[in-house]
């Protein structure tokens, strides 16, 4: 598409972060790209366990709570519809190769400080996928207030480093839904797992197209996430969405500001930002 070629003439890389854009003038590299020691489990949906088998060939598994996957949670023709949408608006570079398009308020969450700005809604088109997100019973009353589309492309080296989500604004359910190529999500524990030797620990959720994620309670708030370079093989475009914490809910204290923002996401009536 002439809109992919275009972006990888660019790059939004600040900091730390790079992308193979600005690898190939710079001649510098990634840090994930290094070697690492840590140990490497599988999520397995089905027992909703981490797995791995050692050296010796024994299975060795923790609990890997906060994590659930519906697979399939659009069909063919609506991601076709989707990623049509999406590449109608125009996409901002952002940092490690991604291009974004941001749907939600202004924030400052080094001062804590959040305003409508020229925040106008959510997408048209993501009106039904609310809803039925909404009719899961794990989703019940789900009611996004900030929805961010990602595009990741192999040409750019596109990736999302390690992080935890803000708590102070983002409440208990990150719920993102995966398009138009199979990824990995990376989770990982820095100071090691209580059933398992010191070490860093990392657990490899597969995130297949078409497929819905949400990440909760330890998994939400414990573990990092990311999505990293070599798990990107074609195109992928993603769109994450997020709620409100319990400070901007009824009985929160900033009540007002919360129903002020939720009014206008899902008037559905919004361009990106």
């Amino acid at each position: 598409m002439a809109g992919v070629e275009n972006a990888l003439v660019s790059c939004g890389c600040k900091g730390i972060r790079s992308c193979l854009v600005c690898e190939t003038l710079s001649g510098k590299r990634r840090v994930e790209d290094k070697e690492q020691s840590a140990q490497d489990f599988t999520y397995d949906p089905s027992s909703g366990h981490a797995v791995r088998w050692t050296d010796g060939g024994v299975p060795q598994s923790f609990p890997f709570p906060g994590v659930w996957l519906w697979d399939d949670f659009v069909s063919e023709e609506e991601e076709r519809d989707l990623v049509n949408s999406m590449d109608q608006d125009p996409w901002k570079e952002s940092q490690s190769g991604r291009r974004k398009q941001d749907f939600g308020p202004k924030v400052n969450f080094k001062k804590q400080r959040v305003r409508p700005g020229s925040f106008n809604g959510l997408p048209a088109i993501s009106h039904k996928l609310v809803l039925r997100m909404s009719r899961e019973s794990l989703l019940h009353g789900f009611q996004p207030v900030e929805q961010c589309n990602l595009d990741y492309n192999p040409e750019r080296g596109s990736a999302i480093d390690p992080h935890l989500d803000d708590s102070w604004l983002w409440g208990e359910r990150l719920v993102t839904i995966n398009l138009l190529s199979d990824t990995v999500v990376t989770m990982s524990l820095e100071e090691g797992h209580v059933d398992l030797e010191q070490g860093e620990v990392h657990v490899r959720v597969a995130f297949p197209r078409r497929s819905l994620l949400v990440l909760q309670g330890e998994a939400r708030h414990r573990w990092k996430h990311a999505i990293h370079r070599q798990d990107i093989h074609q195109r992928r475009v993603c769109s994450t969405y997020r709620e409100l914490s319990s400070e901007f809910l009824p009985g929160g204290q900033e009540e007002a500001l919360g129903s002020q923002l939720l009014d206008i996401a899902l008037s559905f009536q919004g361009n990106p930002i």
